[in-house]
């Protein structure tokens, strides 16, 4: 049987899909919504409630992995369910269920644009929970880093670090975000924190 992206372990994603971050590229934003538009064609808007572009690709001043993150938020009755998970793969994704970890919980992740020969597509990474999922406060993220050009910056240069420290680590690029992200939420309920 051919290999397929669930045999892959976690070296082999590391090596095959390296950390590399690139200048905005304002098609970005295009690709998502068409992206969307697909989804919500297929899926529909009683299944999907909310749809929204986030990560790095979605502030426009920054560099980032030229991946499109997608929030979508569902029914909580619908998470991990077969029938829309198999309408995600006929739409070309790959499904993966994200464990509970720490404060979030556990919820269905899926990718697209992978192959096993190393080569990429457009990348769409989707990140499907109900709405009381931590996950949803990437959105207050992002919004401040858009709105706040300095802290953006901060952000870009601490993802140039980490990218060139851990080019084939995934996990370990991801974890050195961590307090940033939280820092920043921080941020956001109380301002007067900045110093």
């Amino acid at each position: 049987m051919p290999k397929t992206l669930y045999d892959l372990t976690r070296e082999e994603w590391n090596t095959l899909f390296p950390i590399a971050l690139v200048a905005h590229d304002p098609s970005w934003k295009t690709s998502y919504e068409n992206e969307k538009n697909r989804i919500l064609e297929k899926v529909g808007e009683a299944t999907i409630l909310r749809i929204e572009h986030f990560g790095s690709s979605s502030i426009p001043t920054i560099q980032s992995k030229p991946y499109i993150d997608i929030l979508i938020e569902i029914p909580a009755e619908l998470l991990f369910d077969e029938v829309l998970i198999q309408q995600f793969t006929e739409l070309g994704y790959s499904h993966f269920e994200v464990p509970a970890r720490e404060d979030i919980e556990a919820y269905s992740s899926f990718g697209k644009g992978y192959h096993l020969d190393g080569t990429k597509e457009q990348i769409f990474h989707i990140h499907m929970c109900p709405s009381t999922n931590v996950m949803w406060r990437q959105i207050d993220f992002r919004d401040y880093l858009i709105a706040t050009p300095a802290r953006a910056k901060q952000y870009e240069a601490l993802k140039l670090e980490l990218a060139a420290k851990f080019k084939n680590d995934r996990g370990a690029y991801v974890l050195g975000k961590t307090n940033f992200v939280y820092e920043t939420l921080a941020l956001i309920k109380d301002p007067t924190q900045e110093g």
